[in-house]
């Protein structure tokens, strides 16, 4: 029987599991770094509901993935409480550095005065589309907010993956090639979607070569807002072989303007997977753009050395 100071010996004693050491020791949690920027999410498209739960869930991503990090939405076209404007969220975040400091400082805290930037901003877009991002830029340098923008989240292995798991979903390509069942609807050819000109189209080529060798069928890019680009495509893909096509939207969603989808799938005449949406590796992408800006990694930050 055990007693108030210890178990009756010759009972076992439960010990502590040791702490792992070495290479393959589990890093410790990591968390935001004190007084780090704001990660700002820009959000192009129409401000609603749908397009707000959509930024909500990418932020969600990534904040599970780096706890205390700080990010808020700014909206490209925002112009409410409700959707705040990306100059407004930007200026909010520099004014309550600042307001925060010198209720610290009133406070009897010792710190230091803040310095560099105050948040940095992620345009939510897969591939470069130079009109957004000229004017996600330029909605930066009108708030005045030390702040630092990043790229956009493509060319990525992990927008493959997405684009893959889209086209699973919709029944137009097999989960994973590794199974040895078929689907009656996989596309033997697929049109990659994108908006912004022909750099969108360039980039997006990369990811569908990446894509490709996923699906192991022919993927070929087209700008949307390119008229006939996408019935162009279409016809070199069935020249080629090809008999079933599949669109692939490489777009998060909110950036398409309404009815290009429509237009371009009349026009080559082919089935469509959804659009990137806030998919996993999406809100992973976010958090990577901002954690680069930082010089930050968020898998080895605090990790102990091997």
């Amino acid at each position: 029987m055990s007693s108030p100071t210890g178990p009756a010996p010759g009972l076992p004693v439960r010990m502590p599991r040791p702490r792992q050491s070495g290479r393959h020791r589990r890093p410790e949690p990591v968390a935001a770094p004190e007084g780090a920027p704001t990660l700002v999410l820009a959000m192009p498209g129409i401000p609603g509901a749908e397009v707000r739960n959509l930024g909500e869930e990418v932020v969600s991503i990534a904040r599970s993935e780096l706890p205390g990090l700080d990010a808020r939405i700014g909206y490209l076209d925002g112009d409410d409480d409700e959707y705040p404007a990306l100059g407004t969220v930007l200026a909010q975040t520099s004014e309550q550095r600042v307001e925060r400091y010198e209720q610290a400082k009133a406070a009897g805290r010792e710190v230091t005065e803040p310095e560099g930037i105050s948040a940095v901003v992620v345009p939510l877009l897969a591939g470069p589309d130079n009109s957004l991002v000229r004017r996600i830029r330029q909605a930066v340098v009108d708030s005045k907010a030390v702040a630092e923008m990043t790229e956009v989240l493509g060319p990525h292995p992990l927008l493959a993956e997405a684009l893959h798991v889209r086209l699973s979903e919709a029944g137009l390509a097999r989960a994973d090639r590794a199974r040895l069942f078929t689907v009656a609807t996989a596309a033997d050819g697929i049109i990659l979607a994108t908006v912004g000109g022909e750099e969108a189209v360039q980039a997006a080529g990369i990811t569908g070569m990446l894509l490709a060798a996923r699906l192991a069928v022919p993927v070929m890019a087209a700008a949307l807002d390119d008229e006939g680009a996408v019935a162009a495509i279409a016809e070199q893909l069935r020249e080629s072989g090809s008999t079933q096509l599949a669109l692939a939207p490489y777009l998060i969603g909110p950036e398409l303007p309404e009815g290009l989808l429509d237009i371009a799938l009349k026009e080559a005449d082919c089935a469509s997977s959804e659009p990137l949406g806030a998919y996993p590796a999406v809100g992973k992408l976010v958090l990577s753009q901002y954690t680069s800006a930082l010089g930050i990694s968020a898998q080895t930050q605090n990790s102990p050395a091997s």
